[in-house]
């Protein structure tokens, strides 16, 4: 997966490209962030994604400005990030997060086949909410033709993350400053009832599977 353009420079050691560590922070996010050339110039959007194997889907309205443009072959680059902790230093310098990131670079293709086309979008629905695809109603003919899905190869790739407390100067430990690492982590409130959803009807498995993964704290 490592690369010319997906090597990490900055603070080289923090970097990482077997595949475990890029698909375990992949798995573990489901909003990517794309970035590509538009006729204006540079563009980054937020988006949903799924994984499965050695590729990412992205899908959307056929009628999406990025869509069109990545279907066509333009370069693209897709970042994913988890914020596990925010790290207080003595000094305004040292302050950082903790993170775990990954990014991957390559040429998305449309998925057109009907079932492959499917079986992407149960694959990002599953991503955000397993075991979903079969709970709700899926896709009719009109959604389907107004959906476009594209598959990226996770070829050209890399992680990076840190971890652990503040890294100040020798000169600086003696500061009477807290320093330190303030945890952060994405937890599931009380599930919020549809104003018409039915009358007795229950939390369905996808739901509570996310509160578990999710577990308010």
């Amino acid at each position: 997966m490592k690369s010319e353009r997906a090597t990490v420079r900055r603070l080289p050691e923090r970097g990482a490209y077997d595949p475990e560590t890029i698909y375990s922070i992949l798995d573990e996010n489901f909003v990517c962030h794309v970035g590509f050339n538009a006729d204006h110039g540079p563009v980054v959007l937020p988006t949903l994604f799924g994984r499965e194997g050695d590729l990412i889907y992205l899908h959307g309205s056929a009628g999406a400005h990025m869509l069109r443009i990545l279907k066509g072959g333009a370069p693209v680059s897709v970042a994913v990030t988890s914020v596990n902790g925010i790290v207080a230093a003595r000094s305004h310098f040292h302050h950082s997060i903790n993170y775990r990131s990954v990014v991957i670079f390559g040429q998305a293709t449309e998925v057109t086949d009907v079932q492959e086309k499917l079986h992407g979008m149960e694959v990002l629905t599953n991503h955000v909410l397993p075991g979903r695809w079969e709970e709700a109603r899926q896709p009719n003919t009109v959604e389907f033709t107004q959906t476009v899905v594209l598959k990226l190869p996770i070829d050209e790739a890399s992680a990076k993350v840190r971890v652990g407390p503040p890294k100040d100067d020798d000169e600086d430990l003696e500061l009477d400053v807290w320093a330190g690492v303030i945890p952060m982590a994405t937890v599931a409130g009380a599930p919020v009832p549809d104003d018409q959803l039915q009358a007795g009807t229950s939390l369905s498995p996808s739901i509570e599977a996310a509160l578990a993964r999710w577990p308010s704290r």
